[in-house]
C-alpha cells in the first residue's frame, strides 16, 4: 500500500467531507465543525492509516457519523439540498413561469428527499448529487453493495410515487 500524507491524501477531501456534512447538519456553521472533527479523528489515528483501504470512504464515514450525532444531539431531523448543486439551468426556459415551475419542482424533490429514511437518503444523495460508485457507497456506509442497490431503487422510487402524488 502507498504512504498516505495528510496534506496530500486526506485534506483535498475537505470540500466533500463539507458537502455532505452540510447536507445532513443543514448549518454551516455545525458542518464546519463536523469537518473539522473529523480531520482531527482521522489525524489521530494516523497509525491505522496503512491498514485503511480505502481512506476517502473511512473519512466520508467518520464525517457522516460526526453528523448524524451532532444531528441527533440536536434533534434536527430535516436535510434539504445545497443550492450547489441546483439542476435548474436559467436558459434553459426563457419564460419565467416556467422557470418558476421548474424551480418549485426542485424544491419539492428536496422536500422528498429529506423525508427519505436516513439510509435511503444518504445512498441517493451520494450515489445521484456527489457520483460515488455503489462499492464505495457500501465501503462508506458498512453495507453491502446489493445494500446500496435496494436503497437507492426504494429511494429513487418512494421519490417519484412522492413526486407524482404532490405535483
Amino acid at each position: 500500500m502507498k504512504e498516505l500524507s495528510f496534506q496530500h491524501d486526506i485534506l483535498p477531501l475537505k470540500d466533500e467531507l463539507y458537502r455532505l456534512a452540510l447536507r445532513i447538519t443543514q448549518n454551516p456553521a455545525e458542518a464546519e465543525d463536523v469537518v473539522q472533527e473529523t480531520l482531527i479523528k482521522v489525524w489521530r489515528r494516523r497509525d491505522t492509516w496503512p491498514d485503511i483501504q480505502n481512506i476517502e470512504a473511512f473519512c466520508l464515514t467518520t464525517c457522516r457519523n460526526l453528523a448524524l450525532d451532532k444531528q441527533r444531539h440536536l434533534d434536527n431531523h430535516a436535510l434539504a439540498l445545497d443550492d450547489a448543486h441546483d439542476p435548474i439551468d436559467p436558459t434553459a426556459s426563457s419564460n419565467p413561469e416556467q422557470h418558476a415551475i421548474q424551480r418549485n419542482r426542485v424544491e419539492l424533490v428536496r422536500r422528498i428527499i429529506g423525508a427519505l429514511p436516513e439510509k435511503q437518503r444518504t445512498c441517493i444523495q451520494l450515489r445521484d448529487i456527489e457520483g460515488k460508485s455503489y462499492r464505495d457507497i457500501a465501503d462508506i456506509l458498512g453495507i453491502t453493495e446489493q445494500q446500496v442497490k435496494v436503497n437507492i431503487f426504494r429511494a429513487r422510487q418512494a421519490v417519484r410515487d412522492r413526486f407524482l402524488q404532490l405535483d
